[in-house]
C-alpha cells in the first residue's frame, strides 16, 4: 500500500462521506467535494447530516488528523491521484430509468483538474454502459486520465464495516495499471483476505444491480409465500425456517413482512428493467416487474388487515405506527414501506401518530402534515391499534403488559414478523402478522 496517493471523493452524501472517512482512516489524504455548502460545513466540523452508527465517531476522528477535508471547490482535486465518484443516481421523474445527471456533471466538473495519470473511479450505481460512455468522454476532454468502476455494497447501519471489511472488492478496469492503483488503495483490506474480483467495465456495473435484484427477489419471494400461507392456513415463519436450512437457499432475508424500500433496491431494479429494455433484453428481466408488484402489494395487505380489525371507515380511530424508516439503524425514509403505510392510513382519515428512534425529522420534512411523537409510550397511549413496521430493537423490548394499560384496544399488527407472538397473546393482545394465521 502507498499512502502517498492522494484521494478525492466527489459527492459527500451517504456513500461519499462514508468512503471519504474510511479512506482517511487507512492513512490517505482525502479531499471531499460537494456542491451543498451546508453539508460541507457540517462535515468539516466532523458532524454528519444523516444517521449512520459509528460513522460520526470516525468522521470526527479523521477531521482532527488533518488528513480529511471537505470543500465546494472542484479545483481542490487538482493534486489528487484517484478520484472516487460517489454521487446519487435517482430514478428519473418521467420513467423507470436512472437519472445520470449528477454522474455526468461530476466527471465534467473534475475533468479540467485531472493531472497526468489520474484515475477516475465510479462507485455510484449506474446502468450498464455508463462507464464506457464516461471513458469515451474522458478521452475527449481529459485524455491524460483513466477510468475504472468499483461498485459499492453498503448496507445502511453497517456502512463503516462494509467499507473497511467488505465481503468482496469488485473492480472494473480496462488495463493493468488501473487495477494496480486500486490495489494500492485497498491493500490493507486485501490483506484481510478480502476476495478481489477483476472485471471488465460492463460486468462491474452489472454486479451491483444483479446483487440488488437477487436480494429483492428473495424478499418478494417470501412475501409471496406469506400470501399463500394466509390463504392455505399455514405459517410463513416456519416455512422460511424450513427452507432456510437448505444451503442452496440460506435463511438470510427470508423474513416475511411489508417488503423492501430505501434509496437503492426499488429504484435499482426499476432502472435495471429500463436498461434491459434499451439493450433489447426486456424479457430477461420481466420477472422483476412482478417482484416490484409483490413488494408494493405487501403494504396494501397491512392496510387491509387494519380495516378488517377496525372498520372500513377509519376516521374515528387512532393508530400508533412504530417505525418510519425503511430499516432499523438508519434515518433513511426514502421509499419507506412503513412511512408509505402511515401516509395511506392518514389519507383514509385515521388519526395516525408515528414514532421512530431516528427517522422523525427526515419523515417530517417529507410529510409535514403527519403527526409524530418522540416518546413511544405517548404515541401508543389511547390507540385503537398498533402497527409495528420497522424492527428497531427498542420495539422488540416493549412490555405488552405495560403497553396494554395505555391503549384503548389491545390490537397489534406485526408488519415485520419480529415480535414474540406468544408473549403478546399471553398478555391479552389480538396479534396479527403477515403470513401467519390466527
Amino acid at each position: 500500500m502507498s499512502t502517498n496517493l492522494t484521494l478525492s471523493v466527489i459527492g459527500c452524501g451517504y456513500l461519499g462521506a462514508t468512503h471519504a472517512a474510511c479512506m482517511s482512516s487507512l492513512g490517505f489524504n482525502v479531499i471531499g467535494v460537494d456542491t451543498d455548502p451546508e453539508k460541507v460545513e457540517m462535515l468539516s466540523r466532523g458532524e454528519l447530516p444523516f444517521y449512520e452508527p459509528g460513522l460520526d465517531t470516525l468522521l470526527a476522528q479523521e477531521i482532527k488528523t488533518g488528513r480529511l477535508n471537505f470543500t465546494t471547490d472542484f479545483s481542490a482535486v487538482a493534486g489528487a491521484d484517484v478520484h472516487f465518484v460517489c454521487v446519487g443516481t435517482p430514478q428519473s421523474k418521467d420513467g423507470l430509468a436512472a437519472d445520470l445527471t449528477y454522474v455526468k456533471s461530476a466527471v465534467a466538473e473534475i475533468a479540467p483538474f485531472l493531472k497526468e495519470g489520474a484515475l477516475v473511479v465510479g462507485k455510484s450505481t449506474v446502468p450498464v454502459g455508463t462507464a464506457q460512455a464516461l471513458l469515451e468522454l474522458l478521452v475527449k476532454i481529459a485524455p491524460q486520465a483513466d477510468l475504472a468502476w468499483n461498485p459499492e455494497f453498503l448496507r445502511e447501519g453497517f456502512a463503516v464495516e462494509d467499507t473497511l471489511t467488505p465481503n468482496r472488492l469488485v473492480v472494473g478496469v480496462a488495463n493493468d495499471r488501473a487495477e494496480q492503483i486500486l490495489k494500492d488503495v485497498y491493500q490493507p483490506i486485501i490483506d484481510l483476505g478480502t476476495p478481489w474480483i477483476r472485471a471488465d467495465l460492463p460486468t462491474a456495473e452489472l454486479v451491483k444491480v444483479a446483487a440488488n435484484s437477487f436480494l429483492a427477489t428473495k424478499i418478494s419471494f417470501i412475501n409471496a409465500m406469506a400470501e399463500v400461507c394466509e390463504a392455505a392456513g399455514g405459517d410463513v415463519t416456519i416455512l422460511a425456517k424450513a427452507i432456510g436450512y437448505d444451503p442452496r437457499i440460506g435463511n438470510r432475508f427470508l423474513q416475511a413482512g411489508i417488503g423492501f424500500g430505501g434509496g437503492c433496491l426499488p429504484k435499482d431494479i426499476r432502472a435495471f428493467m429500463a436498461r434491459a429494455e434499451e439493450l433489447g433484453a426486456k424479457q430477461a428481466l420481466e420477472f422483476l416487474r412482478e417482484i416490484d408488484a409483490i413488494n408494493l402489494r405487501a403494504r396494501q395487505r397491512v392496510i387491509d388487515v387494519v380495516r378488517n380489525d377496525l372498520s372500513e371507515d377509519l376516521t374515528q380511530y387512532k393508530i400508533a405506527v412504530l417505525g418510519a424508516t425503511f430499516k432499523p439503524d438508519s434515518d433513511d425514509v426514502r421509499d419507506s414501506p412503513a412511512l408509505d403505510i402511515a401516509v395511506q392510513l392518514h389519507a383514509a382519515g385515521a388519526h395516525v401518530v408515528i414514532h421512530d428512534p431516528k427517522g422523525i425529522e427526515p419523515a417530517r420534512k417529507r410529510f409535514p402534515n403527519l403527526t409524530f411523537g418522540h416518546d413511544v409510550l405517548e404515541c401508543i397511549k389511547g390507540s385503537d391499534l398498533i402497527l409495528h413496521l420497522t424492527e428497531w430493537k427498542e420495539y422488540r423490548e416493549l412490555d405488552p403488559k405495560i403497553i396494554g394499560d395505555l391503549v384503548k384496544s389491545k390490537i397489534i399488527i406485526d408488519g415485520r414478523n419480529a415480535l414474540d407472538r406468544e408473549l403478546w397473546r399471553n398478555a391479552g393482545w389480538k396479534f396479527h402478522a403477515l403470513g401467519r394465521t390466527d
